[in-house]
């Protein structure tokens, strides 16, 4: 007696998952077209000494899912400004401030500053790495390593 082959026990297709057919995911660029931040509005909080909220101000505003590079050197600028803004002994307030997605977003701006080093910033944004991996841990590094969505 021949046995009857069936594939009624399948319940997901698993030819979606293969390589060939992967598509990467549409990404909406929800800014601006020319930079989605305000500067003028991150000036005014740094020059009256809010750190904390031009910092979260930027991080809400931060083209994560933007193609235009313009937008995220603009942001990053702007981003390592507000950071070398912060003195060493307020940074635990400022990190202690952030939630651990606001941090990752940190870490994401710290890796994007040292891929263009400059004389004072680098040893800061050491300084602000170890704090941030204090309170984050190493999944935020490995979270910020791992995703494809980059400031």
């Amino acid at each position: 007696m021949a046995k009857k082959q069936t594939n009624g026990f399948r319940k997901i297709d698993i030819d979606q998952y293969n390589d060939d057919l992967f598509k990467e995911e549409e990404s909406v660029d929800v800014q601006s077209p020319v930079t989605g931040v305000d500067e003028q509005e991150v000036n005014r909080l740094l020059q009256s000494g809010k750190h904390v909220e031009a910092i979260k101000y930027l991080i809400s505003v931060c083209p994560l899912n933007s193609k235009n590079q313009a937008a995220k050197d603009c942001a990053l600028n702007l981003m390592m400004q507000a950071m070398s803004a912060v003195k060493t002994s307020e940074m635990d307030k400022v990190i202690d401030a952030l939630d651990i997605d606001q941090i990752d977003i940190i870490m994401k701006y710290i890796y994007r500053g040292f891929e263009n080093p400059s004389d004072n910033r680098s040893g800061h944004l050491l300084i602000w790495h170890e704090k941030a991996y204090t309170k984050a841990g190493l999944g935020s590094i490995v979270r910020v390593l791992t995703d494809k969505k980059r400031v």
